[in-house]
């Protein structure tokens, strides 16, 4: 199966596999065929609607109207850093800023397969499973993909993971918790589930899917250990020589893996790492300014039973060429509200592997 890359800018390619005009981008590899499936990870950087869900701390994704109370505001100004707060207060999110939300991220989805989206996508960062339908009933109508696939978590801002795919699933999701040891309620209430579930590839196979988003950087690195330690015990359960594959932000620095070795020791045993194999020049998926420092935060994982079985990684590559995703100095574009101007899409960049049957 040949994998045709349409250029449609006729730029040298700069650091971060971006094209150096804003011209998009657009893969085609042939989602419709038996021969090949795509797969994407998206950190889609708070992808909520404009109400309040019941027990999270969803305010500051609210219209500005609703931000009037001293309730709200004495909420807000109890947050520590600067950057947060002040969103919390001031950000309008009414129905034309989540409208240029989703519009901008369903143009980074459909910048793979030449317009028709990536065959299974793992999204991080999404409030609750209506939103996510909105983004695939009214944004990606016509593509195929099938509902969306999300139980509802217990992280107390009210983010998910989720799935939304073409390929029929198997079976129900099941949301598996971290047992995380010695850690105080209120750190526990800042960690996501892993989404499990099953789904049926062209030519019939069986793959399980897991969707992750493991505890940010500013918690001990001890805590991601223990995420990928059960992420394997998982795989480890599944029926012998069943293939898998995970997902998602896995929040796992540069600098963090080199001190501590940690793909190389809780992950490299039961997976490969495919933008370690063929995502070239790829510097990573976030931009970490303070240390000046790529990090590959999201990564695709495939389970070692790939290395005997007829589907083959194909292809790795970062999904980042329009022109709202990036930086003037081709970083991720975090989303942003400054009055009536709204700026970028996410502060990560999606990530896609392309599987190839023999």
């Amino acid at each position: 199966m040949k994998l045709i890359i349409l250029i449609l800018s006729i730029s040298l390619m700069t650091p971060g596999c971006r094209a150096k005009d804003k011209t998009a981008v657009i893969t085609d590899v042939k989602s419709k065929s038996a021969n090949s499936v795509s797969i994407m990870t998206f950190n889609v950087e708070n992808l909520f609607d404009t109400t309040h869900d019941s027990g999270k701390t969803d305010y500051t994704f609210l219209p500005i109207s609703k931000k009037k109370s001293k309730k709200h505001i004495s909420g807000c100004k109890k947050i520590p850093r600067k950057k947060w707060r002040d969103q919390c207060l001031y950000w309008d999110w009414n129905e034309k800023v989540l409208t240029e939300k989703l519009k901008r991220v369903s143009g980074s989805i459909k910048q793979v397969n030449n317009g028709l989206g990536p065959d299974i996508i793992v999204f991080q960062e999404v409030e609750n499973i209506h939103i996510l339908e909105r983004l695939r009933k009214d944004y990606l109508k016509s593509l195929g993909y099938k509902k969306s696939i999300l139980v509802e978590g217990k992280d107390r801002r009210g983010i998910d993971v989720a799935f939304m795919s073409k390929l029929p699933a198997i079976g129900k999701p099941k949301l598996r918790y971290v047992s995380f040891k010695n850690i105080s309620k209120k750190r526990k209430s800042d960690t996501r589930g892993i989404l499990q579930q099953d789904f049926r590839f062209p030519d019939g196979t069986i793959v399980t899917g897991f969707a992750t988003h493991f505890p940010a950087p500013f918690h001990p690195y001890k805590l991601r250990v223990e995420s990928y330690k059960y992420l394997s015990k998982l795989v480890s359960k599944l029926p012998k020589g069943r293939l898998a594959f995970a997902g998602g932000d896995f929040n796992t620095p540069t600098r963090e893996d080199k001190k501590h070795k940690i793909l190389n020791k809780y992950v490299k045993t039961h997976w490969l790492v495919p933008h370690e194999i063929n995502c070239d020049k790829c510097l990573g998926t976030n931009y970490y300014a303070p240390k000046k420092s790529w990090s590959f935060l999201d990564m695709m994982l495939l389970s070692n039973s790939f290395k005997n079985s007829n589907w083959k990684l194909a292809k790795t590559f970062l999904a980042n060429k329009s022109k709202e995703q990036t930086t003037k100095k081709n970083r991720p574009n975090s989303f942003k509200v400054q009055g009536s101007k709204i700026y970028g899409v996410s502060d990560h960049w999606p990530l896609v592997v392309v599987l190839n049957k023999k």
